[in-house]
Protein backbone atom coordinates (compact mmCIF):
# COMPACT_ATOMS: atom_id res chain seq x y z
CA UNK A 1 0.00 0.00 0.00
CA UNK A 2 1.36 3.18 -0.71
CA UNK A 3 2.26 5.71 1.91
CA UNK A 4 -0.20 8.06 2.04
CA UNK A 5 -2.78 5.37 1.98
CA UNK A 6 -1.22 3.11 4.29
CA UNK A 7 -1.04 6.36 6.70
CA UNK A 8 -4.86 6.84 6.81
CA UNK A 9 -5.65 3.09 7.54
CA UNK A 10 -6.03 2.71 11.58
CA UNK A 11 -6.80 -0.11 14.06
CA UNK A 12 -9.86 -0.03 16.07
CA UNK A 13 -8.34 1.22 18.66
CA UNK A 14 -6.13 3.69 16.08
CA UNK A 15 -9.64 5.32 15.13
CA UNK A 16 -11.03 6.06 18.20
CA UNK A 17 -8.32 7.71 19.51
CA UNK A 18 -7.49 9.57 16.06
CA UNK A 19 -11.78 10.62 16.32
CA UNK A 20 -11.57 11.80 20.06
CA UNK A 21 -8.60 14.14 19.43
CA UNK A 22 -10.59 15.76 16.49
CA UNK A 23 -13.26 15.83 19.07
CA UNK A 24 -11.19 17.86 21.39
CA UNK A 25 -10.48 20.06 19.11
CA UNK A 26 -13.97 21.04 18.28
CA UNK A 27 -13.94 19.53 14.68
CA UNK A 28 -16.91 17.73 13.15
CA UNK A 29 -16.16 13.81 12.56
CA UNK A 30 -18.65 11.76 10.34
CA UNK A 31 -18.62 8.41 10.43
CA UNK A 32 -19.92 5.87 8.09
CA UNK A 33 -19.50 1.98 7.32
CA UNK A 34 -20.13 -0.67 5.09
CA UNK A 35 -18.75 -3.27 2.80
CA UNK A 36 -17.65 -1.07 -0.55
CA UNK A 37 -16.92 -4.28 -1.92
CA UNK A 38 -17.38 -3.32 -5.68
CA UNK A 39 -16.63 0.82 -5.37
CA UNK A 40 -19.53 2.70 -7.52
CA UNK A 41 -20.24 6.29 -8.66
CA UNK A 42 -22.61 6.11 -5.83
CA UNK A 43 -20.74 5.12 -3.06
CA UNK A 44 -17.97 8.26 -4.12
CA UNK A 45 -21.19 10.83 -4.35
CA UNK A 46 -21.93 9.72 -0.74
CA UNK A 47 -18.15 9.98 0.06
CA UNK A 48 -18.13 13.37 -0.90
CA UNK A 49 -21.26 14.87 0.54
CA UNK A 50 -20.45 12.73 4.11
CA UNK A 51 -16.85 14.85 3.93
CA UNK A 52 -18.97 18.55 2.60
CA UNK A 53 -20.42 17.51 6.61
CA UNK A 54 -17.13 17.07 8.46
CA UNK A 55 -13.99 18.22 9.38
CA UNK A 56 -12.69 14.56 9.15
CA UNK A 57 -14.71 11.48 7.48
CA UNK A 58 -13.97 8.28 8.88
CA UNK A 59 -14.72 5.02 7.33
CA UNK A 60 -15.39 2.11 8.92
CA UNK A 61 -15.34 -0.95 6.30
CA UNK A 62 -16.43 -4.53 7.17
CA UNK A 63 -13.82 -7.83 6.82
CA UNK A 64 -13.92 -10.13 4.96
CA UNK A 65 -15.53 -12.54 7.14
CA UNK A 66 -18.56 -10.03 7.84
CA UNK A 67 -19.42 -9.32 3.83
CA UNK A 68 -20.11 -13.21 3.60
CA UNK A 69 -22.38 -13.13 6.40
CA UNK A 70 -23.72 -10.08 5.13
CA UNK A 71 -23.99 -10.62 1.23
CA UNK A 72 -23.57 -14.58 1.19
CA UNK A 73 -21.41 -16.88 -0.52
CA UNK A 74 -18.32 -15.68 -3.00
CA UNK A 75 -18.57 -12.36 -1.24
CA UNK A 76 -16.69 -10.23 -0.86
CA UNK A 77 -15.40 -10.14 -4.10
CA UNK A 78 -12.16 -7.89 -3.20
CA UNK A 79 -10.25 -8.41 -0.09
CA UNK A 80 -10.75 -6.00 2.76
CA UNK A 81 -6.97 -5.19 2.45
CA UNK A 82 -7.79 -4.20 -1.44
CA UNK A 83 -11.05 -2.11 -0.26
CA UNK A 84 -9.29 -0.48 2.02
CA UNK A 85 -6.82 0.53 -0.13
CA UNK A 86 -9.36 2.38 -2.67
CA UNK A 87 -10.76 4.08 0.33
CA UNK A 88 -7.95 5.20 1.43
CA UNK A 89 -6.68 6.87 -1.94
CA UNK A 90 -9.68 8.71 -2.37
CA UNK A 91 -9.16 12.27 -1.35
CA UNK A 92 -12.59 12.79 0.74
CA UNK A 93 -11.53 9.96 2.91
CA UNK A 94 -9.37 11.19 6.53
CA UNK A 95 -9.36 7.44 7.97
CA UNK A 96 -10.38 3.97 7.32
CA UNK A 97 -10.76 1.12 9.53
CA UNK A 98 -11.43 -2.56 9.17
CA UNK A 99 -14.00 -4.24 11.57
CA UNK A 100 -15.22 -7.87 12.01
CA UNK A 101 -18.71 -7.60 13.67
CA UNK A 102 -22.04 -7.72 11.86
CA UNK A 103 -22.99 -3.92 13.27
CA UNK A 104 -20.04 -1.14 13.11
CA UNK A 105 -21.04 -0.42 16.79
CA UNK A 106 -18.36 -1.04 19.00
CA UNK A 107 -15.62 0.45 16.51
Amino acid sequence: MPRVARSKLLSRAGARAVVRAAQSRGERVVFTNGCFDLLHVGHVRYLQASAAEADRLVVAIKDDSSVARLKGAGRPIIPAAERAEVLCALEPVTRVAVYGEDTPREI
